[in-house]
C-alpha cells in the first residue's frame, strides 16, 4: 500500500502540475474517472494485494458469501482511490466543496461535550475510516484542534504537509519526544482545545489490549487523558456515501472518568479497561463499515503470537510515565 502511495506523492512538482490540469474538469467527471480507475486497480491487484485484504476480512469478520467479500474489497479499493484523489487534488477546494459533500450527524454531541468539559476541552476519538484527513479538517473549522499523526515515512509526509499548510495542526509521533508530546496534549485540552485521536495506530511498544477478540497493542493516550484530566470522549467516524460525498457521525460523549470513579478502579488497570471500551467502539465501526477501514492490507501484522498479558502489564507499569506519554501518540 505505502509503495503505491509513494508513486503518487514523492514528486511534488508533478503533483502541482497534475492538480492545475485537473481543476479544469468538473467534480462529477473526476468522480467517474476515480470509479473507473478503482475498477482497473481492483482487477490488477486481485491476485496479490487484494488476496491479503480478503484473507484479513474473513479472518476478523468471519466467513461470508463470495459476493459480499468481492463487494467489500471493491469498495475498499474505491475508498483508497477517492481518498487519495481528495487529499492530493481537492484539498485546496475543501472550503468551497464541504457544504455539499459532508452530511454531518450528531453535531450537537460536540456542543454537549463542550458544556460537560466545563472550561476544558475534550477528545474526539475515531478509527482510520473514510477520509480521516478531511474529517479532521472539518473539526478544525469549528474548534481549536490538535491531533497526533505519523508523518515520518517519506511517502505519507506530503499528505500531512498539505493539511498542515491548511491550518490543521498536528504533532508528529515519530519526531516529537514522548514527554513533550504528552505535555502539549495536556496543555491543549486543559486550555479548552479539542484533541482528535485516531485510536487504531499500532506500535510494538504500545501496551497489550484486545481488538476483534485478538491480543494486540493499542495506544492508551485517549483513555489516559480522559481519566486523568476528567474530560469527555466523543466517539466519531465517517464514511464515503457515494463519490466524494461523506457522512460524518458524532456519538454521545463518553464520561469515562465518572464511570471508573463509580467502579473504584484506578491506575494502570483503569486505563486498560477504559481502552477496551474505546477499542470496542472502533471494532463496531469497522464491522459496520468494513470497506472504509484503511488497515485491512496489514492488520495481520498486529496480532501477538506469544501472549503474556500479565507480564507485559507489569513491565509497562515499571516503564512509568514517559512510556505512557508515547502511547498518547496513537
Amino acid at each position: 500500500m505505502y509503495e503505491w502511495i509513494s508513486k503518487l506523492t514523492l514528486n511534488e512538482r508533478r503533483l502541482l502540475r497534475i492538480e492545475r490540469v485537473l481543476r479544469v474538469f468538473p467534480i462529477w467527471m473526476m468522480s467517474a474517472a476515480c470509479s473507473m480507475l478503482a475498477v482497473v486497480l481492483y482487477r490488477a491487484f486481485r491476485k496479490g494485494f487484494l488476496k491479503r485484504v480478503e484473507h484479513n476480512l474473513i479472518d476478523l469478520l468471519g466467513e461470508m458469501p463470495k459476493s459480499s467479500l468481492k463487494a467489500i474489497s471493491k469498495h475498499y479499493v474505491q475508498n483508497v482511490v477517492f481518498t487519495l484523489y481528495e487529499i492530493l487534488f481537492l484539498s485546496a477546494r475543501l472550503k468551497k466543496l464541504h457544504a455539499n459533500h459532508f452530511d454531518v450527524q450528531g453535531e450537537e454531541h460536540l456542543e454537549d461535550a463542550q458544556r460537560q468539559a466545563k472550561g476544558k476541552g475534550f477528545i474526539v476519538y475515531a478509527p482510520h475510516v473514510g477520509n480521516f484527513f478531511n474529517y479532521y479538517w472539518y473539526l478544525t473549522k469549528k474548534f481549536d484542534c490538535l491531533t497526533v499523526a505519523s508523518a515520518g515515512s517519506p511517502e505519507l509526509k506530503p499528505l500531512y504537509m498539505k493539511f498542515a499548510a491548511m491550518g490543521c495542526n498536528g504533532l508528529d509521533y515519530d519526531s516529537v519526544p514522548p514527554l513533550e508530546l504528552y505535555r502539549t496534549l495536556k496543555k491543549h485540552v486543559q486550555s479548552g482545545g479539542i484533541i482528535f485521536i485516531l485510536g487504531d495506530f499500532w506500535r510494538p511498544t504500545f501496551p497489550l489490549s484486545r481488538l476483534f477478540g485478538r491480543l494486540t497493542r493499542t495506544p492508551e493516550g485517549a483513555a489516559m487523558i480522559a481519566l486523568e484530566h476528567r474530560v469527555p470522549v466523543v466517539p466519531f467516524y465517517g464514511y464515503r456515501v457515494q463519490g466524494f460525498k461523506h457522512r460524518l457521525v458524532f456519538g454521545f460523549p463518553m464520561r469515562l472518568h465518572e464511570q471508573f470513579e463509580r467502579s473504584g478502579r484506578s491506575g494502570r488497570s483503569e486505563r486498560a479497561e477504559a481502552n477496551l471500551l474505546l477499542n470496542a467502539f472502533m471494532e463496531r465501526v469497522i464491522r459496520e463499515q468494513p470497506s472504509a477501514w484503511f488497515y485491512w492490507f496489514n492488520v495481520h501484522e498486529r496480532w501477538e503470537k506469544a501472549p503474556s498479558l500479565a507480564a507485559d502489564n507489569t513491565s509497562n507499569d515499571a516503564i512509568g510515565s514517559i512510556d505512557l506519554t508515547a502511547e498518547a501518540a496513537g
